[in-house]
């Protein structure tokens, strides 16, 4: 229940239904009661925003502080291995249709971390891919649909284990944690997630060790028009740099479920 509901008000307070819900307000306003100057007000402030927030300077502005420190990628990083056993990648968004190219079910952030996690197998080709992420309202989980395309891709069956349980982070660093234990291993997940994933490993007192992929804030050059024409794609800059804000406060607040997991474990595992 906890879990839905971060769902489902997480994603009201989104920039792009949240902003639309303050621009219906104001038209509220100005259609149906006489705060026409109110109404004005927050339209013109709520537009200038919908704007800002798709300029690519001010949206990779707002998404370069959760990405500062993983902007490299592995094997350049100062804290890269010559050899690991496992290479863990975190679940995200997907869908599933088993009439589609395995990749196709992969969406968002997803097919990034996947085909990073890929790359990184075949340096490391004795190392096992761990995919998690539970199934949702799929028919089969995220870890499955990842797995897939893993070995789509030319990755061996036995050399992909999915983990279809986690339905979120922490859960996630739970089921690996119980999976690997302390050893090192590979965390490879979006870079403006890492650092908030990496504290629910680090807190179980686990070895992750950081492989970005999917960066997005662009630091190389661009045309003119490609950093000051508002656009879909930086809208979801801003939208990604938000969300692990709201991701940061609440995983200060969130109380570690997997203490329920372990607590039903126990019950199951009492009952003859």
């Amino acid at each position: 229940m906890l879990f839905l509901l971060k769902k489902y008000i997480g994603s009201l307070l989104m920039p792009l239904p949240l902003l639309l819900i303050i621009a219906f307000f104001a038209l509220a306003l100005l259609w149906f009661t006489r705060w026409q100057k109110t109404g004005k007000s927050i339209l013109t402030v709520t537009l200038i925003l919908l704007t800002l927030l798709g300029i690519q300077p001010i949206a990779d502005t707002l998404l370069m502080p959760s990405e500062k420190d993983y902007q490299t990628r592995y094997e350049l990083r100062s804290s890269a291995l010559k050899e690991v056993n496992y290479i863990v990648v975190l679940g995200g968004g997907f869908t599933y249709n088993p009439q589609w190219a395995p990749s196709a079910n992969l969406l968002n952030n997803s097919l990034f971390r996947v085909t990073e996690g890929v790359r990184l197998y075949y340096q490391h080709p004795n190392s096992t891919l761990i995919f998690t992420g539970g199934a949702g309202v799929n028919q089969i989980s995220s870890a499955e649909v990842a797995a897939q395309v893993a070995q789509s891709l030319g990755v061996p069956a036995e050399k992909t284990i999915a983990l279809s349980t986690p339905k979120d982070t922490q859960e996630e660093a739970y089921e690996v944690d119980k999976l690997i234990g302390k050893q090192p291993f590979l965390l490879v997940t979006s870079a403006n997630h890492l650092a908030r994933a990496e504290r629910f490993f680090l807190a179980r007192n686990m070895q992750p060790i950081a492989a970005p992929a999917n960066q997005l804030a662009i630091t190389s050059p661009l045309h003119p028009w490609e950093k000051y024409y508002p656009s879909a794609t930086y809208f979801q800059h801003s939208e990604r740099a938000w969300y692990e804000f709201l991701g940061s406060i609440w995983q200060s607040l969130k109380p570690d479920n997997t203490e329920a997991i372990d607590d039903k474990s126990n019950e199951k595992g009492s009952i003859k």
